[in-house]
């Protein structure tokens, strides 16, 4: 197995397409607190990015963010589709990563040119999501979730709907580590996957985006490989975030957002919510 972490210097070469190559690096501080690496493997091919984002900072803010505005008012729909960057950018993130699983109105999943999610579709998410305190989704049954509470810690338990202690909250569809053990799943598919995960402290914040559907460059992880990796990366808690065609995770670098991965729709997918990161500058 062949490892090659990349320096921030090359990551907007990297987002072009590039594959660094050379000896290994220092894992960098992107921004404050954010500390990010890329990796590429060979046997299997694999491709990753992970950042590990510092708790205790306090200039640091995690926030969850709907798409755009709820469309429907009470009705079933509860955001409109948009591009994480363009959320990021609207809500001045400097780190933005794909938020959880949702279902589009009249809109069937696809991949590349068969992807049919666009901008200003009405959606709704599958899980729970609170921002700033207020639950906008409530999920049919208890799903992973990670929560920001009102006194700054961070969590990640099952959960229907957020709580009363609870301000931010980002659902997922399945556990991947629990109380520092692998949760083993039947499916071995690969895919491209987002999971965030928290070490034994609950100090750290470990965000990992899988690139995937590449034969030859990158093959994606299963359910299993993907828990591995967090229990490898330090994680007591881990779970799964969407995946394929919304996979992302982009950085603020010298002013402006940029995609660090490739998402296999050959252009960023417009979702329904992402959990995003400002850090104060001052």
């Amino acid at each position: 197995m062949k490892c090659v972490f990349c320096p921030l210097f090359i990551f907007a070469v990297l987002a072009s397409g590039l594959r660094a190559s050379g000896e290994v690096s220092a894992t960098n501080e992107v921004v404050p607190g954010i500390f990010i690496h890329a990796e590429t493997r060979t046997n299997p091919p694999t491709h990753l990015f992970v950042a590990e984002v510092d708790l205790k900072n306090p200039k640091l803010h995690l926030r969850v963010s709907r798409g755009g505005p709820d469309p429907d008012g009470p009705g079933i729909w509860q955001t409109t589709l948009l591009e994480p960057t363009k959320i990021a950018g609207r809500e001045k993130f400097d780190f933005v990563v794909n938020g959880d699983f949702f279902i589009a109105k009249g809109v069937n999943d696809g991949e590349g040119t068969n992807a049919a999610f666009r901008a200003a579709q009405w959606a709704r998410m599958e899980g729970p999501a609170m921002t700033d305190g207020e639950t906008w989704s409530i999920g049919t049954n208890a799903r992973p979730a990670l929560v920001v509470h009102k006194n700054h810690a961070v969590t990640i338990e099952l959960l229907k709907q957020p709580a009363a202690d609870d301000w931010e909250v980002i659902g997922g569809n399945v556990m991947l580590v629990k109380d520092g053990a692998i949760v083993s799943h039947k499916s071995t598919a690969r895919h491209p996957r987002t999971v965030a995960g928290l070490d034994a402290t609950g100090g750290k914040l470990i965000l990992l985006l899988v690139d995937g559907r590449k034969p030859g460059v990158a093959i994606g992880m299963t359910y299993d490989e993907e828990a591995a990796e967090m229990l490898r990366l330090g994680c007591r808690q881990a779970f799964n975030l969407d995946g394929g065609g919304s996979s992302v995770m982009a950085v603020r670098a010298a002013g402006q957002l940029k995609i660090l991965n490739e998402p296999t729709d050959g252009r960023e997918r417009s979702v329904g919510n992402v959990l995003g990161i400002s850090v104060d500058q001052n």
